[in-house]
C-alpha cells in the first residue's frame, strides 16, 4: 500500500491491546535512562566518588535484591486495593523520585554521611521498586496474551536496549568531559526530567480487572506456591545460582573502575556493547521461545554466564581491554537469556488468581540469595586487599565461573532438565 493509499483507506483504530503494548513500550524510555544513568557502572563511580568502600557498594548493590522480599506482603495487599494503575503511580513515582534525590546529598549533608544518606535513601527507593515491580509484573502479564509473550518481550527489550546504550554512551562522555561532581550533576538533572515523564506515561497505563486469589487468607495464599514442589525446586536452584553469580558479576564495574583504573569514558563504551549486545539477544531468546519452552532457554543461558566469568581469567595471556569487551559481550548474550526467560516462566502456567504469589515468592527467595552474593563478593574484594593483583582482578571472576558451570551444566540439568512447567 503506498502513501496515497493509505490516506483513501486509514488503517482502523488502534486496538485497546496494542494501545496497551504501546504504552509499555514508552513508558520504558525514560525509565531505563534513569536506572542507566543512575545504576551501572555510574552508580558504582558515584559510590566512589562519595567515598564509598568496595564492601560499602557491594552492600548497595545487594539492596536492589533483598527489598524484593516485600512483594510477598505486596501480593496478599493487592488482593484488598485491587486498582494496580494507582498503586504502581504511588510506589513506581516513589521509586524514581527517591532515587534521583540522592544526586542532592553532597549539597545537604556532610562528607561525612554522603555514603549513610545514599544508601538510606537507595534503600527506600527499592522498597518502592520492589513493590511496583509485583504491581507492574501482575498487570502487564494480563495485558500481553500468552502466545506472545516472549516475542513482545523480546520486541521491547531490544527497542528499549538501544535507548539503554544511548544513554550509556552520553553518560560515559559527560562524565569524562565534566569529571568529579559536575558530571555527576548533570546526569541527575537528565534523570530529574525523565522522572516526570516518566510518571506521565505510568498515567497512561490500562487499568483491566483484577481477579483475585481464591484462597481468603494470607496464609492460604503463600502456601500456593510453596506447595508446588517443581516450581519451588526449580526456584532454589535459581537462588543459589544467583547467589554465587552475586559475588563478583555485579562488582565487574568496581574491578575496572577501582582496580584496574580504566576510565569513565572506556567502561561506558564497554558497558554499551554489553548492552547492545543484551538488546540484540532479547529478540532472539524472544524468537527462540516460540520453538523452545522458557524452562530450555533458561538451562541453555545458565553456562553461558558461567563462561562470561570465566574469561577474566584469559586477561593473563591476552591485553585485558580485548577480554573485557568478550566478557561483556558473552554476559550480555547470557543475561539476556537468563533476564528473559526467568520472567516467562515465572508467569508462564500460574492460575491468573495466584500468579501475583508465584512473582512474589519467586522474588523473595531469589532476591534473599542475590542480596548475600554481592555483599558476600565485597567483602570477598576487601580481604583480598592485601593479595596479588592477579586474585583481585581475575582471581575471584575465574574461580566463580568454575563453579558457576558445575551447577549450570550438571545441577541444572537435573532441575530444568525435565519439563516442569509449560508457559501458557
Amino acid at each position: 500500500m503506498n502513501v496515497w493509499d493509505r490516506v483513501r483507506h486509514p488503517r482502523k483504530k488502534m486496538s485497546s491491546n496494542r494501545k496497551s503494548l504501546l504504552v509499555a513500550t514508552m513508558e520504558g524510555f525514560p525509565a531505563v535512562i534513569i536506572f542507566q544513568l543512575l545504576g551501572g557502572p555510574f552508580l558504582t563511580g558515584y559510590l566512589l566518588f562519595l567515598g564509598a568502600t568496595s564492601t560499602e557498594i557491594g552492600f548497595v548493590l545487594a539492596i536492589t535484591t533483598v527489598v524484593n522480599m516485600i512483594q510477598i506482603g505486596m501480593a496478599v495487599i493487592m488482593q484488598k486495593f485491587r486498582n494496580r494503575k494507582r498503586m504502581l503511580l504511588i510506589f513506581a513515582s516513589a521509586h524514581r523520585f527517591l532515587w534521583t534525590s540522592v544526586g542532592i546529598i553532597p549539597f545537604v549533608f556532610p562528607k561525612d554521611m554522603w555514603v549513610f544518606m545514599y544508601i538510606v535513601l537507595y534503600t527506600a527507593a527499592h522498597l518502592g521498586n520492589a513493590a511496583g515491580g509485583i504491581v507492574w509484573t501482575s498487570l502487564i502479564s494480563d495485558a500481553v496474551p500468552g502466545p506472545v509473550r516472549g516475542r513482545y518481550f523480546g520486541m521491547r527489550n531490544t527497542i528499549l536496549g538501544g535507548v539503554s546504550s544511548l544513554a550509556l554512551f552520553i553518560g560515559g562522555q559527560i562524565l569524562d568531559r565534566y569529571p568529579g561532581g559536575q558530571g555527576f550533576n548533570i546526569l541527575f538533572m537528565i534523570c530529574a526530567v525523565c522522572v516526570v515523564l516518566n510518571i506521565l506515561a505510568f498515567s497512561l497505563y490500562p487499568n483491566p480487572p483484577f481477579e483475585p486469589s481464591t484462597e481468603s487468607n494470607p496464609v492460604g495464599m503463600i502456601g500456593k506456591p510453596l506447595k508446588d514442589r517443581a516450581f519451588l525446586k526449580a526456584i532454589l536452584f535459581l537462588a543459589v545460582f544467583l547467589f554465587v553469580q552475586g559475588v563478583t558479576v555485579p562488582l565487574f564495574s568496581y574491578v575496572m573502575l577501582k582496580l584496574m583504573k580504566i576510565n569513565y569514558e572506556t567502561v561506558s563504551f564497554i558497558t554499551v556493547v554489553h548492552t547492545l549486545v543484551m538488546m540484540g539477544s532479547y529478540y532472539v531468546w524472544g524468537n527462540l521461545n516460540t520453538r523452545f519452552s522458557a524452562q530450555t532457554l533458561l538451562l541453555w543461558s545458565l553456562p553461558i554466564i558461567a563462561l562470561a566469568c570465566l574469561l577474566w581469567g584469559a586477561i593473563a595471556f591476552i591485553p585485558a581491554i580485548v577480554v573485557l569487551y568478550a566478557v561483556h559481550i558473552v554476559l550480555g548474550i547470557g543475561l539476556g537469556g537468563f533476564n528473559q526467560m526467568v520472567f516467562t516462566f515465572t508467569i508462564g502456567d500460574t492460575p491468573k488468581s495466584e500468579r501475583p504469589m508465584y512473582i512474589a515468592t519467586y522474588s523473595a527467595i531469589t532476591g534473599f540469595a542475590a542480596f548475600l552474593g554481592p555483599i558476600c563478593g565485597g567483602k570477598v574484594y576487601a580481604l583480598l586487599t592485601d593479595a596479588p593483583q592477579w586474585v583481585q582482578i581475575y582471581g575471584v571472576s575465574t574461580i566463580v565461573g568454575v563453579i558457576l558451570l558445575v551447577l549450570g551444566l550438571l545441577v541444572g540439568r537435573l532441575v530444568l532438565g525435565k519439563e516442569l512447567r509449560s508457559e501458557g
